[in-house]
């Protein structure tokens, strides 16, 4: 049985049905459905062939080039198939919805798969994505400067039955010129977007949604103009964390990386620190005084949040003062703090 689904439905499906995106390897790491498996019909080099074929001979002389090139193949992209869906249920699409997956879609059920076909592909699916962003959510900002542990608090949020989304878990970065901790490898921006998307998606639009305090971009992934604008006019509350406690936490966070990529990363920010700071915190670095190196890129990074901060709407930062930097504590005080917030104050973001 093979049923071709609208994109409404296809999202809806069970979870426990797998989809399997047969586009080349290529396509497939530019961006793809969340948990999506790649069954590529054609590898990258095969697809070229057959398009330029299509374009310079004709549809026909396509797709005789393309059974030529998976002829002996499909024995391969069944068993493919079942190991991740040995029940014989699963989803497919290709770019558009057309000779790949439909040709896949043949082959499966033929052998007895029960299959479901996105229609209009996976261009439909990135239309989707991008409508995703334009809704309105009832969202609530956590803000605090640099070394506040406003992720820690977030994941304390979490516990406590909160909603929350984690843009610097999506995006692989932590935001600053040190973000990619010198080991973490940022997704492509479509394939961050789709994974946004999808966490918005299963949200409870009735519930408060928190998300840390961004700049537009994380490292060089940018959050979708749609939703940034929500999130400036959004409802802020924003830990003050003494700043003792800050430099400790980011020296425990920080302090243990490499010397070279510190002082890259110091570098790279050498027009905004000034020259005098920049060699400072170099120093520092080198002289394993990370302490110091935090305190004085701390100058920059305070003032950068300040000016954040006084580009809001009036009346949508609430300080909340905290002793220490103890994330459960501060989840407490915060979520104590909540009842303050009045109905009328919290939707400013859907106006």
């Amino acid at each position: 049985m093979i049923r071709t689904l609208s994109i409404e439905n296809f999202v809806q499906l069970d979870k426990a049905i797998p989809v399997a995106d047969v586009r080349t390897p290529a396509e497939f790491g530019q961006g793809h459905i969340c948990g999506a498996y790649n069954i590529p019909l054609f590898s990258n080099e095969e697809r070229v062939q057959v398009g330029t074929t299509y374009k310079q001979q004709g549809r026909e002389e396509a797709i005789l080039l393309g059974f030529d090139l998976t002829g002996s193949k499909w024995s391969g992209f069944i068993k493919q198939a079942l190991e991740i869906a040995p029940d014989k249920k699963i989803a497919l699409h290709c770019w558009r919805g057309g000779m790949r997956s439909g040709a896949m879609a043949w082959a499966l059920n033929l052998y007895g798969f029960d299959v479901y076909l996105l229609e209009g592909g996976y261009k439909k699916y990135r239309r989707w994505v991008l409508d995703q962003f334009e809704k309105k959510y009832n969202l609530l900002i956590l803000g605090g400067m640099t070394g506040s542990g406003k992720t820690r608090i977030l994941h304390e949020l979490q516990k406590a039955g909160e909603q929350v989304i984690d843009l610097e878990e999506l995006a692989q970065h932590q935001g600053s010129s040190y973000g990619t901790m010198n080991r973490l490898v940022q997704p492509t921006q479509e394939q961050f977007e789709n994974d946004l998307a999808t966490q918005l998606y299963h949200t409870d639009k009735e519930k408060l949604i928190w998300l840390e305090d961004e700049s537009m971009t994380i490292g060089k992934r940018f959050i979708p103009n749609a939703l940034w604008h929500q999130m400036r006019v959004s409802q802020v509350i924003a830990v003050n964390v003494p700043l003792e406690a800050r430099v400790e936490f980011l020296v425990e966070e920080y302090g243990k990386l490499d010397k070279n990529f510190l002082v890259e990363c110091t570098e790279r920010i050498h027009k905004r620190l000034g020259p005098e700071q920049t060699k400072n915190a170099v120093l520092a670095i080198n002289e394993n005084r990370m302490a110091d190196f935090i305190k004085l890129v701390l100058v920059y990074y305070d003032k950068t949040y300040r000016t954040g901060l006084s580009k809001r709407p009036p009346g949508t930062i609430h300080e909340l003062e905290c002793e220490g930097n103890d994330a459960a504590d501060n989840a407490k005080k915060i979520l104590a703090y909540l009842p303050q917030l009045t109905a009328e104050r919290l939707p400013l973001n859907i106006l």
